[in-house]
């Protein structure tokens, strides 16, 4: 069988794909190019060249147009030729077995999806059993489908043991065929063990979560890199990891914390993104039951990032899709000391964009939206953390009353 294994990916080159349709402006299509580059250089490629293609839609054979995958080509060959290999084409979106081995056959490179970079992350960083149960369950599901095409390397042979020798005949099957088969029993069966393992995971956990007492349960929820865990390390006093790449936390970490006279869980939980695949979202149920059972989410945005809004909407239709929807929540905007504005001369009819609204008119802005239920800080400079521990000891005192009315041991101390 071959193996579906990713190991940490050395420094390759990367040649980066996306589409310009009718649904997905320019302007789109850049952020999402600049994020799968992100998401490149977390799994240690180096992209050196980007192409686009306005589209009605994705093509079903080649995903681009034929001229463009010919473009694509003799670029590849072009660098070859100037003996700067291309090691990788990375396309912006999910790829069918027939287009992965269409495209392939063309640009004889190794070929890659968004889903399967994400997967070659999450493989990367997965350092539990918990984690690498989850990764690898989700590389199968991924992978079953697309089975035909990593076999394509074997030699058909028309031979066999049926009668009459005709094409189509019982029998006649090439070792790819019957190797095919094997592999869809084997990784079946390996992802109904995995599901077993998840299942009993799921329970330990449920135990675990019924055992942690009569405390309130915070949850820390976002897009990738929006500085999750640096909060975390900053209120419950920790040490959980953090880095500025995608992805840096897999498992969801949960610290008692206590602020003045109040005690509670929070727990730092993976980060979402755009087109994050069914099968991880799946896959992860364990980990996402902490955001599930949560009594406040805190939505922590990084508003330094230009799409910021965008990553918003991302976040809260992951939170519904997973049924943690409608749950009290807090939004806090991190990163203020990194935001930035060209300030220009504008008038009444000026669009508002991040490049001339100011970080002050933003910050009346949204707190006027969500009637005050939101805050402005820098966790990496500390600025306004102590206001965030204010807002989160009132809200959690809050909750705790309404969850417990009998429990008498809070004595808020903000009015």
């Amino acid at each position: 069988m071959k193996e579906f294994v990713i190991s940490e990916t050395k420094a390759e080159t990367a040649v980066l794909v996306g589409l310009i349709t009718p649904v997905q402006d320019e302007f789109k299509t850049k952020e999402y190019l600049d994020e799968l580059e992100f998401l490149a250089h977390t799994a240690g490629a180096k992209v050196i060249k980007r192409f686009t293609q306005k589209v009605g839609g994705p093509n079903a054979v080649t995903y681009v147009g034929t001229g463009k995958l010919e473009e694509i080509r003799d670029y590849i060959q072009t660098e070859e030729e100037a003996e700067r290999k291309v090691g990788m084409v990375i396309f912006d979106d999910e790829l069918s077995a027939k287009q992965i081995r269409n495209i392939e056959k063309e640009l004889k490179v190794k070929i890659l999806d968004r889903t399967s970079l994400i997967l070659d992350i999450f493989a990367m960083r997965a350092q539990t059993a918990n984690a690498k149960t989850q990764v690898e369950l989700a590389q199968y599901k991924y992978m079953l489908p697309r089975l035909q095409r990593l076999w394509t390397h074997l030699e058909r042979q028309g031979g066999g043991s049926g009668a009459g020798g005709g094409k189509g005949t019982v029998g006649l099957r090439g070792p790819g065929e019957t190797q095919l088969e094997m592999d869809r029993r084997i990784i079946l069966n390996r992802m109904a063990l995995l599901k077993g393992r998840l299942a009993e995971i799921d329970q330990q956990k449920a135990t675990q979560r019924k055992n942690r007492g009569r405390l309130i349960r915070v949850a820390l929820v976002g897009y990738t890199n929006v500085g999750k865990s640096t909060l975390m390390n900053l209120l419950a006093k920790s040490e959980v990891f953090a880095e500025n790449k995608l992805f840096a936390t897999l498992d969801t970490t949960v610290r008692k914390v206590v602020i003045d006279n109040l005690p509670f869980l929070l727990s730092d939980t993976v980060g979402f993104i755009r087109k994050l695949p069914t099968d991880l979202v799946e896959s992860f149920k364990s980990t996402l039951d902490e955001v599930r059972e949560a009594d406040l989410l805190i939505h922590i945005v990084d508003i330094s990032h230009s799409d910021f809004e965008e990553q918003i909407k991302v976040v809260e239709k992951t939170i519904a899709e997973i049924g943690a929807g409608g749950k009290p929540t807090m939004i806090v905007f991190n990163k203020i000391d990194a935001y930035t504005y060209i300030q220009k001369e504008t008038d009444d009819l000026t669009p508002k964009t991040k490049e001339n609204v100011s970080l002050e008119e933003l910050m009346k802005t949204w707190m006027a939206k969500l009637d005050d239920n939101c805050l402005f800080i820098s966790a990496k400079e500390k600025i306004h953390v102590n206001e965030l521990k204010e807002k989160v000891y009132k809200k959690v005192c809050e909750l705790h009353v309404q969850k417990y009315p009998y429990n008498d041991f809070l004595y808020p101390k903000y009015e």
